[in-house]
């Protein structure tokens, strides 16, 4: 177990929409340090959101990232010799990394089209409380009720 805990690092917003929570994704969804291409395809999925939906970009994704994210999961903890899956709740770090996590991948899962439309269609179904990302918080879920016995467990 670690001595202190590491401290967490300030992320700079992005330039279009003054956004932390944009930058993250972008951080997120790159890869191989292409972050010039990472961000023409971030801002492609958010004008294709601004198009369907007729709403504020940020606005839909921010409401996305709150329906996805979970409020209970299961966590391991030995007791004895046996491991039991103890619920807990979620904190707010974990759940917004969370849902970051379950839509791009439930975006790069998607088949077909470039990433800005899987992305933009995946946070269209978000907010709709609908896609893959949604079934993933929904088994989450399922998993904490399921284990609800153990929850004298608690560290």
């Amino acid at each position: 177990m670690r001595r202190i805990k590491p401290e967490k690092r300030v992320v700079k917003p992005e330039a279009r929409y003054q956004s932390t929570t944009v930058q993250h994704l972008i951080n997120r969804i790159m890869k191989s340090g292409k972050r010039s291409t990472t961000t023409r395809m971030m801002y492609g999925a958010l004008d294709i959101v601004k198009e369907q939906t007729k709403r504020d970009p940020i606005e839909v994704l921010e409401q996305a990232l709150k329906n996805v994210g979970p409020i209970m999961e299961v966590r391991p903890r030995r007791v004895g010799g046996a491991t039991y899956q103890v619920p807990m709740e979620v904190p707010s770090y974990r759940r917004l990394t969370l849902a970051m996590r379950w839509i791009i991948d439930a975006a790069r899962a998607r088949t077909g089209k470039s990433f800005s439309e899987k992305l933009s269609a995946e946070l269209i179904d978000a907010v709709n409380n609908q896609g893959n990302a949604i079934r993933k918080r929904e088994e989450a879920h399922k998993m904490a009720e399921a284990n609800r016995a153990f929850s004298h467990y608690r560290v």
